[in-house]
């Protein structure tokens, strides 16, 4: 499961999710960075509170945050709380890249593909020399690598590209919000959460191929963020959220897995009806 890091509840509510995805027996816990929380700091404090569960630190955003920072990061987690580190890496959005930390947002495929490559040795301990066009790095090396840590990277149209390059597909996941048994605050969070990535490279193009390429349009003249909350239709959170009881939850999970999904990723909504998501990482426990 991921911690849902949403704007509208208290911030550290998320160490509670975190405890209790725990307690419940999921397996990793993805540890995000948006407006609250550096993620490696999270990270640490998840770790104190929790006994069981890898961590994975991201996605972090390939155009603010370089190689050495990444590694350094997961490797001081790793050393410090002697728990399994997972590294994931995702491009963000012109919003968070540009606006609040005014670096340049583009070139996203081929930044990823770099940034993966000198993560990779970095992580392994050894020492990546990289002259990239986009990312570029030398003469670093870790002196606390995590053994063993895995490396998650953001992709589109996976299973053409390997094809065409003739190898086999890694192992897919998909990072899904989801909201069992919703009340309307519940519901109503979803959506919210979606106006950030209406009009962003690549979730925008996904929408529109969902069948909602009007409100996409509509996100990429840039009206207030009101206005576009008000076009976002309940269809849309049912087809990229999971919603409604149990049963109609796990059946949609079973579709993932059935589209060549190898690992969902659940991001638990949080609302006054359920606070910290516990109802909702209770029903789908593992």
């Amino acid at each position: 499961m991921s911690l849902g890091l949403w704007q509208d509840r208290p911030a550290a509510e998320v160490v509670r999710t975190a405890q209790v995805a725990d307690e419940l027996g999921y397996g990793e816990i993805w540890i995000g960075e948006m407006a609250t929380f550096d993620a490696f700091a999270l990270g640490a404090v998840v770790a104190e509170r929790t006994a069981r569960a890898a961590l994975t630190v991201g996605p972090l955003a390939v155009a603010v945050r370089d190689p050495v920072m990444i590694a350094m990061g997961a490797g001081s987690l790793a050393e410090l709380t002697g728990r399994t580190v997972n590294v994931a890496l995702g491009s963000s959005s012109p919003v968070v890249v540009e606006q609040w930390h005014g670096r340049r947002y583009g070139h996203t495929a081929t930044a990823l593909a770099e940034s993966a490559t000198a993560v990779r040795t970095l992580l392994a301990g050894g020492k990546a020399e990289l002259d990239g066009e986009v990312i570029s790095t030398r003469g670093f090396r870790l002196r606390t690598a995590p053994a063993g840590s895995g490396l998650t990277i953001a992709a589109q149209m996976l299973h053409d590209e390997c094809r065409v390059a003739g190898r086999a597909v890694p192992p897919v996941a998909a990072w899904v919000a989801a909201v069992v048994d919703p009340s309307a605050p519940g519901v109503e969070q979803l959506r919210r959460g979606l106006v950030g990535y209406m009009s962003a490279p690549g979730y925008g193009e996904m929408f529109a191929e969902a069948g909602f390429a009007d409100v996409v349009s509509f996100a990429r003249t840039g009206p207030h963020p009101r206005d576009l909350l008000a076009a976002i239709p309940a269809e849309l959170v049912g087809c990229v959220s999971l919603v409604g009881d149990e049963q109609a939850v796990r059946t949609r999970l079973a579709e993932y897995s059935g589209a060549g999904v190898d690992e969902v990723v659940l991001v638990p909504g949080s609302s006054d009806a359920d606070p910290a998501g516990v109802g909702t990482l209770s029903a789908l426990a593992p």
